[in-house]
């Protein structure tokens, strides 16, 4: 999905030009992967512009930042702050927003204590990210033939750039075939996620996800469907799951932020029981888009809004 350019990047404290926002070709983490980041979203709503769970993405980028070494020279305040002027900067009501910390030019080699860390926002607008037709329709899915990381190897619970390139050789793998998204399993044969978003199999009106022990992300999104799940009366398991699990599972999501909350139809050619959006996912696919959007009073805390 093409970026479409905006006005301002925050820059190390500074909004500067689009056009201007660039590192250097010796940026260590452009080489070695060393940075964290986040996936935020803002939404529309009746109060104004609102970004959705904004201290917990914050709080989650400094987990990632501290188990990689890297000294943020900035407050979690700080961040909080800028990401809101940056949104105000670019005049957009709802968009997408991506806070990095890297390890910049200073020193080459695979360590990055001795590279300076830096620390940029940008924020774009982005629509449904598997598609705005996939929300109702859902998408079909592969199981991957990469395994995700082992959490001994790269932890999933921290959210580092290098980490991803594990995701997008099961994205490629999976758009070479024909699919729209991949699932991927650890090496013991369990369900993780997707290259980017976590998973939900609904079995007899019960929901079932894998454990963050799996190797999945402790996603931030993912946290919120089980909360509004719980409340709205439904069961929700997180047990290791199989490709067996999902293959028979009445219906199947993905959650994130960029996903969203995006129905899975099909699994490796094998349709779903719902083959499509189930009636389970619709009504949690709607209260979340309620509570992103301020319609729930019950989860405004939820959200930051921009004044």
């Amino acid at each position: 999905m093409p970026i479409e350019p905006v006005s301002k990047v925050w820059m190390d404290g500074d909004l500067v030009d689009w056009a201007d926002a660039n590192v250097h070709v010796l940026t260590h983490a452009l080489h070695y992967g060393t940075g964290v980041f986040e996936g935020i979203r803002a939404y529309t709503t009746d109060g104004g512009t609102a970004v959705f769970r904004l201290g917990d993405h914050t709080r989650r980028l400094y987990r990632s930042a501290a188990l990689y070494h890297m000294d943020l020279p900035f407050s979690e305040d700080a961040i909080t702050a800028a990401i809101k002027d940056t949104i105000r900067a670019n005049g957009l009501e709802a968009c997408y927003v991506r806070p990095v910390a890297y390890r910049a030019s200073g020193e080459m080699g695979v360590s990055p204590l001795a590279s300076p860390v830096r620390v940029f926002i940008a924020v774009w607008s982005w629509g449904a990210y598997l598609g705005a037709e996939a929300l109702e329709q859902g998408v079909r899915v592969k199981i991957s033939s990469w395994k995700r990381n082992d959490q001994n190897s790269l932890p999933a619970g921290a959210k580092a750039t290098g980490q991803y390139a594990n995701g997008a050789l099961a994205k490629m793998e999976a758009s070479h075939a024909g699919y729209d998204e991949a699932v991927m399993l650890n090496n013991a044969g369990f369900l993780t996620d997707g290259s980017g978003e976590n998973v939900f199999v609904v079995r007899d009106g019960v929901l079932f996800t894998p454990p963050i022990s799996a190797g999945c992300l402790d996603g931030i999104t993912r946290a919120s469907v089980i909360t509004i799940a719980r409340d709205a009366g439904y069961q929700v398991h997180e047990r290791n799951l199989t490709r067996f699990d999902l293959y028979t599972g009445d219906e199947a999501f993905f959650t994130g932020t960029a996903a969203e909350v995006t129905p899975i139809r099909e699994v490796d050619d094998r349709k779903l029981g719902s083959n499509g959006r189930g009636p389970v996912t619709k009504e949690l696919q709607s209260a979340f888009f309620d509570a992103v959007h301020g319609r729930r009073e019950q989860y405004r805390a939820w959200l930051s809004y921009l004044d």
